[in-house]
């Protein structure tokens, strides 16, 4: 038999074995087990007192600790526990729950906590069949779920529960969780050793998911373990071969960071698309923060195309949401879409280098002051003083301009936008050398 075969022999899964048994060994969510929190209140309260503690809707992204949460929160509070899924429950389920939730409250003084799996799945009838037992109290619900609650669960019982949002997993967690694992006598009770190269790799695998970065470590220490070795060691390989993928040398707060970034937006400000989806495909791979690649895709559209084509931005804004709303890995589809647009369509900085010269100016002392006639004359005294005189109000021209000085005195004549003869730019050329010989006077 195999080291690893008499590590593993019909065990449960790594992740379910590390599964806290409280609140305390819960990695990560910080921002939702701070002191008197509504799950720290929950994990707390007297399992005899269920009108102490309120329905919660976790809502985050998969290996965030929704499960965790709720079974560390039943285990802490000494509440009755009962697990349903989505998937598979029905609304006849449902009410066996709430019937039996009620029964226990009334004979044996018990309170129950209820935790649905994946709630977006119930259809709108079995989510009505919650109501009940959630608003009179027989159970405390813990419902999980991927998708934003506001579409996908009923606005009843949106009311009735708390919303709390979960986090990925920051680097540091993932750490400590992945080391836990390897010592503690659930895990893998010290029988391989992790080195720091193999650590990272597992940490930038998950990409803020728990339960992905423990399983690659159950993987990675079954071909550890297989080998001659006397003092098993987990390496940056192992996981490569457990896993089945290329690990990318990637450092998200590194060189390579930095370098794929720039070789990303130069690619796009470049007009090479092939270029641009390499880089794109190295940083998802590599679990890059999917909102660091939609904001800079968003500057890419305004400093390096602009006005050439205004859509960019609108695109590359809409991409950003889309991450944020549907997360990853399909958050990478609406990033590829961006990135196509902005590296094939046309291209201008004159927005960018307008701006540039501008600031230029006014941190030199080149700034003045406003003219007379453009000062504010709503508050009193103001006109006394000439301000608003001789004022021209363009909507009263029939081309909606009028022959009036708009800079300060000391900046009378200065340029700063000097659009291109690219894509829509090329119509704001010809059109702005005549709005500037209108408003100039000559």
């Amino acid at each position: 038999m195999t080291p690893s075969a008499a590590l593993f022999p019909g065990q449960t899964p790594l992740a379910v074995r590390m599964r806290p048994t409280s609140l305390d060994e819960v990695a990560g969510q910080g921002h939702l087990l701070r002191p008197g929190s509504p799950l720290v209140t929950l994990a707390s309260s007297d399992a005899s007192s269920p009108g102490t503690a309120a329905s919660v809707i976790l809502w985050g992204p998969p290996g965030t600790g929704k499960t965790t949460l709720a079974q560390a929160i039943a285990r802490s509070s000494g509440r009755r526990f009962v697990e349903l899924s989505a998937v598979t429950a029905g609304v006849k389920d449902v009410r066996e729950v709430m019937q039996e939730a009620l029964t226990q409250r009334d004979l044996y003084d018990s309170s129950t906590i209820l935790f649905l799996d994946e709630i977006h799945r119930f259809t709108k009838a079995q989510q009505d069949a919650l109501l009940p037992g959630v608003e009179n109290g027989w159970v405390v619900l813990i419902a999980a779920t991927t998708e934003n609650p506001s579409f996908s669960v009923i606005s009843p019982l949106l009311s009735r529960s708390l919303l709390l949002t979960l986090r990925p997993l920051e680097d540091d967690d993932l750490a400590g969780l992945i080391d836990r694992a390897v010592s503690d006598p659930r895990g893998l009770a010290g029988s391989v050793v992790l080195d720091d190269d193999a650590r990272s790799a597992l940490v930038r695998l998950a990409s803020g998911d728990a339960r992905r970065a423990l399983t690659a470590l159950e993987a990675a220490a079954s071909v550890a373990l297989d080998t001659d070795d006397a003092d098993p060691t987990i390496t940056a390989d192992h996981i490569a071969q457990a896993v089945d993928r290329a690990l990318l040398r990637y450092d998200r707060q590194g060189d390579e960071h930095y370098d794929v970034i720039s070789a990303f937006i130069k690619s796009i400000r470049g007009s090479d698309v092939d270029a641009a989806m390499h880089y794109l495909a190295r940083m998802v791979e590599a679990g890059e923060d999917p909102r660091f690649i939609a904001r800079r895709l968003v500057i890419s559209a305004a400093e390096d195309i602009g006005l050439a084509d205004p859509q960019a931005l609108q695109i590359a804004i809409a991409a950003a949401d889309a991450v944020a709303f549907i997360g990853m890995p399909e958050g990478r589809i609406p990033l590829a879409e961006a990135t196509a647009y902005l590296a094939t369509t046309a291209k201008s900085n004159a927005a960018y280098n307008a701006i540039n010269s501008a600031i230029a100016d006014v941190r030199a002392g080149g700034f003045g002051r406003v003219p007379p006639h453009l000062r504010d004359a709503h508050y009193p005294g103001a006109k006394r003083l000439g301000h608003g005189k001789g004022y021209l109000y363009p909507h009263d021209s029939d081309i909606g301009i009028v022959t009036q000085q708009y800079l300060p005195d000391e900046l009378r004549g200065r340029r700063y936008y000097d659009p291109t003869t690219h894509g829509q730019e090329r119509d704001i050329s010809a059109r702005l050398a005549k709005i500037r010989r209108i408003v100039d006077g000559e």
